[in-house]
């Protein structure tokens, strides 16, 4: 529009209560007028949609809250009333969604002795980690799976499984789910129905036949750089994500520390990436795990990415400073870092590295072309930083 023509507008003498009007016939109508007025109205429409609500970095505590608030609900819950025994992380600045940060949730599990709970399965792709105990259980498309502190189990998206404990203790446990995208995106559905093929007919089971040997995916897929190709052509559960159900601690750890001395990267410190053995991808389509080493005495330079993390300390000291806040974490915590936020890992000890079981939903933004990573050189120079 010119500046002449701009001068003729007519100006309502009521404009103000025209203005109000407007807004609220079109709230009414379940819409939203994407222009601004003046910044310092309630109609500033810029501001309004940025105020959306958004994860904010924050940290949850074992320890301290959590695991109380499990042993009391192991008295008062038992598996006749529900089948889940979870804590889920919320996070305070998207509550009331049921999310830690905006792709993911966390949730700690407590299973008493020799408890498991029927099959099922649902859209969201999740992993379970371990914590305490030697009995945790995960049965996935016919494996029976038993891990203990470190050990990750995947629960891919539209594959059977259950899970519990076996053996005579309690065992803790934590999951990452990536149902709160599938949420956005409208695709959660969940099935408990169970059943098998028994003389020719279907047949309702409260758990599921073992078809595959409790160490099936460590003794065909456990060996980096070799693939037997006689494991058959089909992936195994739906076939979008890692056939290879079950990563031990015990060999992330040895190769943590044969790398002890490396220096690793600056701000990254010694990290390891899960990945699907058949083709080097991550282990799930939307969301991803690692873990990272920060030596004795070190801290990481600060860093910022498109992607959002949870990080959990599973071996030694440290804190972490995110936007200049710093968190005092202790082992199993978990702390939300969203997407945007300037963040470095500091650790305390000077004899024991810091090690960090890490989710991202890095895969997801990559495949939208939104991955984006920055990182500080020490003399505080903003620079892109590629992976």
């Amino acid at each position: 529009m010119s500046s002449s023509s701009a001068s003729t507008v007519t100006r309502l003498p009521n404009r103000e209560a025209a203005l109000k009007a407007l807004y609220e016939n079109v709230a009414a109508k379940h819409m939203f007028p994407f222009w601004a007025t003046t910044k310092d109205v309630a109609n500033d429409e810029d501001r309004q949609l940025l105020a959306a609500p958004q994860a904010i970095p924050f940290l949850w505590r074992c320890a301290e809250d959590i695991e109380p608030i499990l042993d009391q609900a192991v008295q008062l819950v038992t598996m006749e009333d529900s089948e889940r025994r979870s804590l889920v992380l919320m996070n305070p600045g998207l509550a009331p969604r049921r999310a830690t940060v905006s792709t993911m949730y966390t949730a700690y599990r407590l299973n008493d002795a020799n408890e498991i709970m029927p099959p099922h399965r649902h859209s969201p792709n999740a992993i379970r980690f371990g914590l305490k105990g030697k009995g945790n259980f995960t049965g996935v498309d016919g494996e029976n799976i038993v891990f203990g502190p470190g050990d990750m189990v995947l629960t891919p998206n539209d594959t059977w499984h259950n899970h519990g404990t076996v053996g005579n203790e309690p065992a803790l446990n934590l999951s990452v789910l990536d149902l709160p995208l599938v949420e956005l995106l409208n695709a959660v559905h969940f099935e408990h129905d169970y059943k098998e093929m028994e003389n020719g007919k279907l047949v309702s089971k409260k758990q599921q036949s073992e078809r595959f040997s409790s160490d099936y995916s460590q003794r065909i897929y456990g060996y980096g750089g070799l693939l037997p190709r006689f494991a058959g052509k089909q992936k195994r559960g739906a076939g979008t994500s890692s056939p290879m159900f079950v990563y031990r601690w015990e060999m992330m750890r040895e190769l943590l520390d044969r790398h002890k001395d490396n220096e690793g990267d600056a701000h990254d410190g010694l990290m390891v990436e899960y990945v699907d053995p058949t083709n080097g991808q991550p282990v799930f389509q939307t969301i991803t795990f690692f873990a990272q080493m920060i030596q004795p005495g070190c801290r990481t330079l600060p860093v910022k990415s498109t992607t959002s993390l949870l990080v959990s300390p599973f071996e030694g000291r440290g804190h972490a400073i995110v936007d200049g806040e710093r968190f005092n974490w202790s082992k199993f915590d978990t702390l939300a870092v969203p997407g945007g936020h300037w963040f470095e890992y500091v650790n305390d000890s000077d004899k024991e590295p810091l090690i960090l079981f890490v989710a991202s939903d890095e895969p997801t933004l990559k495949k939208v072309g939104l991955y984006k990573k920055w990182g500080k050189s020490a003399s505080g120079e903003i620079m892109q930083v590629l992976d």
